[in-house]
């Protein structure tokens, strides 16, 4: 009998009742990208396209009763965090993720809502940085999210590199810094690998409101793509023109900032240089 051949996927995050975000955005990017999902909520939201109205955390000991609970049954091959909430939450991530064997690690440090409201508690920020990402295979932060792990503005293409490098320097292996914050005409993102090879990835910045989950897809495709056996590189390659192909193929949900689209065909005009 065949048992757990089937790529699996797990997401440890917030889970956002408007569907856009969170847990329901990775779901449906794992769907999309043919492997089988899974998650651990650490936190609810009442949540919608407007914004985050509440958010309630987990109780910790049953947020590891999660992780013991898929250990024990799956061939989880890759993962993925995004809403940790708080720093007791952070540390029960932690210490779980050391216990189980869940794959590579995509780490998505999120802050900060769409609609501005905090995501995670300042005290946590050092947490993380201290000892969650030591732990990641790949991190994905978002301009603003650099610039509170690194403690410098980035303004600048240059400043984005060296931004790159000293999260590198904190002990994760790869680092994405997305450029969709940036005032540049292209929306590019700075990618420094774990052998220290570099690269852009170029995509035409679409001027829309349609942008809630972006970050979480963008994570999510990473781990789809890990799990299937892509190579680092590779993953974070198909995952930029996978997120580019859902913001510009709109749907139309919400009065706010509205989801992307994740049953959108892949962009084909990705510039790698």
């Amino acid at each position: 009998m065949t048992i757990n051949q089937t790529p699996q996927v797990v997401t440890i995050a917030g889970s956002d009742s408007g569907g856009g975000a969170g847990i329901q955005a990775d779901l449906k990017t794992f769907q999309a990208r043919d492997v089988f999902g899974m998650s651990i909520v650490v936190a609810l939201t009442a949540q919608n396209t407007l914004g985050v109205q509440s958010s309630l955390p987990i109780p910790c000991d049953f947020v590891a009763e999660q992780f013991d609970s898929l250990a024990a049954d799956f061939h989880i091959r890759a993962c993925k965090t995004g809403m940790l909430a708080d720093k007791e939450h952070v540390q029960v991530v932690v210490q779980k993720l050391k216990e189980v064997d869940f794959g590579p690690l995509i780490v998505d440090p999120v802050m900060i809502a769409k609609g501005g409201h905090s995501l995670l508690k300042r005290e946590a920020v050092d947490c993380i940085k201290k000892e969650l990402l030591p732990l990641a295979t790949v991190l994905t932060p978002n301009i603003p999210e650099a610039e509170v792990l690194v403690q410098q503005d980035i303004k600048t293409s240059e400043d984005m590199i060296q931004a790159a490098y000293d999260l590198q320097q904190m002990g994760v292996k790869n680092v994405v810094i997305k450029g969709g914050h940036s005032s540049d005409i292209l929306a590019k993102d700075f990618v420094l690998l774990e052998n220290g090879e570099t690269f852009w990835m170029s995509s035409k910045r679409i001027e829309t409101i349609k942008t809630h989950g972006t970050g979480d897809t963008f994570s999510s495709c990473i781990a789809a793509e890990i799990a299937k056996g892509k190579s680092v590189k590779e993953a974070i390659q198909i995952a930029k023109s996978f997120i580019q192909g859902a913001i510009e193929q709109e749907i139309f949900v919400g009065h706010g900032h509205g989801p992307t689209n994740h049953w959108a065909i892949p962009a084909q005009d990705i510039l790698i240089d």
